[in-house]
């Protein structure tokens, strides 16, 4: 425990973290490594500036926070600092994987594990290049303040992709199937899921026609779903993009209507998987936090700074990459909250013309979002047809929230892993997805 001084806030968060990748492209393998690596992240706060520094020498902790408080100027009043008294004090610790830990399980097996399943997809006629990675993590965290927080918690995810890349003549198609786990013995994926995603790639690769662009009515899969929802929406509500912004803040004012009644989308870190955070990197406590609730802006996202200054609770979403960086406001599992009665075959069938979105290459968006359709669908009369090649969807976020028509039911809930970038941190591990949802008009082209 460092010796915090008074007239001072002060905070250390430390993480050990062991991870390992193998990866093959083509035939060859050119990565299979175990790394393991421990920082410290240590902050200073006398009311007007922040002070902080990173370590990889567990032993100068002290002494790294010593030089921070040399340079902070003592505050006397510093726990009234509406900063300071946002912070919570837990003391709690949650260690779930170690009896089931990835770093105990040998390397060679990782390694067996993902060339078993890059062979079942070489053989394919159209294949021209394929690849596969396997990856894991394992990290100990503990954090410590002057107000006296002392939590510590262990977090696990494993993750493997096979990507393809195939032609016909002059015409080309690359897919990836993805899946995730939060143990290696738990993360399937299976021959049967390899020769189907072989089998629908080839059959895209050979009957995608270009889509004739226009709105429509379209339908998202829960990843795409999941997709629109981080990026379109959930950025959005990562309240640092408030502060000092007074149209933003009047724009996205706590229980305007701003969506369907139908649509709920909520952030929480309690799922296991690579959103999975039990206490974020300023030790507060994870929340389950609704977005919008019934078509309502009910919540944001918060670090300690942000809730000051917006008069709002915390959530547990101030988030660091790893201990060489400060923690900012980033989400962690968003999701479209199922509901109804409603199943993916039953959005479709009130469609007689649009387009069913299965998975997508990426997205964007703050008050306008871009998604890119990987593998998209054409509908008729209530039933899924032809594949077709779709660039982009696109629209305006609030005008696009209040034409969502249907959402599916809970059971139907699905999560995807994914890896989200904000200013220099890159890549932070997030989870996204949910229900399916139909939405009446959409920009395709």
């Amino acid at each position: 425990m460092p010796n915090f001084r008074k007239d001072f806030y002060a905070d250390v968060r430390r993480e050990k973290r062991y991870a390992s990748d193998v990866r093959f492209i083509g035939p060859n393998l050119v990565e299979c490594r175990e790394s393991t690596i421990e920082k410290a992240f240590i902050r200073v706060y006398d009311g007007k500036m922040w002070y902080y520094c990173s370590t990889d020498d567990m032993d100068k902790i002290q002494d790294e926070l010593d030089g921070l408080y040399a340079c902070a100027t003592p505050n006397p009043d510093i726990a009234n600092d509406p900063i300071v008294k946002k912070f919570e004090v837990n003391n709690d610790k949650i260690f779930k994987y170690e009896k089931n830990c990835v770093k105990d399980v040998p390397l060679e097996k990782k390694r067996e594990f993902l060339e078993k399943r890059k062979k079942i997809v070489e053989n394919d006629e159209y294949l021209k290049q394929s690849s596969a990675f396997y990856g894991d993590r394992y990290s100990v965290y503990d954090f410590t303040s002057s107000l006296g927080a002392n939590v510590a918690f262990d977090t696990q995810s494993t993750k493997a992709a096979v990507s393809i890349s195939l032609a016909y003549g002059k015409e080309t198609f690359d897919d990836s199937i993805i899946v995730f786990s939060d143990g290696f013995e738990t993360l399937k994926l299976t021959k049967d899921q390899l020769t189907e995603f072989v089998e629908n790639s080839d059959e895209f690769l050979l009957k995608a026609k270009s889509v004739e662009a226009g709105k429509y009515p379209v339908v998202l899969s829960p990843e795409a779903a999941g997709i629109f929802a981080h990026e379109s929406f959930g950025h959005k509500s990562e309240s640092d993009f408030m502060l000092g912004d007074e149209t933003m803040k009047k724009e996205w004012t706590l229980g305007k209507q701003v969506a369907s009644p139908i649509l709920s989308i909520y952030d929480t870190g309690t799922i296991p998987g690579p959103g999975f955070v039990p206490y974020d990197d300023e030790g507060t406590k994870m929340k389950k936090t609704y977005l919008i609730k019934n078509g309502v802006l009910s919540g944001r996202l918060h670090s300690a700074k942000t809730a000051a200054e917006l008069g709002e609770e915390l959530t547990g979403n101030a988030r660091a990459i790893n201990c060489d960086y400060e923690p900012i406001v980033r989400m962690t599992t968003t999701l479209i909250e199922g509901q109804g009665d409603d199943t993916k075959d039953d959005l479709i069938s009130r469609i007689k013309y649009g387009y069913y979105i299965k998975n997508c290459k990426h997205g964007s968006g703050m008050s306008t979002f871009t998604i890119a359709p990987n593998v998209a669908y054409r509908i008729e009369n209530g039933k899924i047809a032809s594949p077709v090649k779709i660039a982009v969807i696109s629209g305006n976020v609030f005008e696009t929230l209040g034409k969502i028509d249907g959402v599916s039911r809970a059971e139907d809930m699905r999560v995807s892993a994914g890896n989200c970038g904000k200013m220099e941190q890159y890549p932070l591990p997030v989870a996204l997805g949910g229900a399916y949802i139909s939405v009446s008009e959409m920009d395709v082209q």
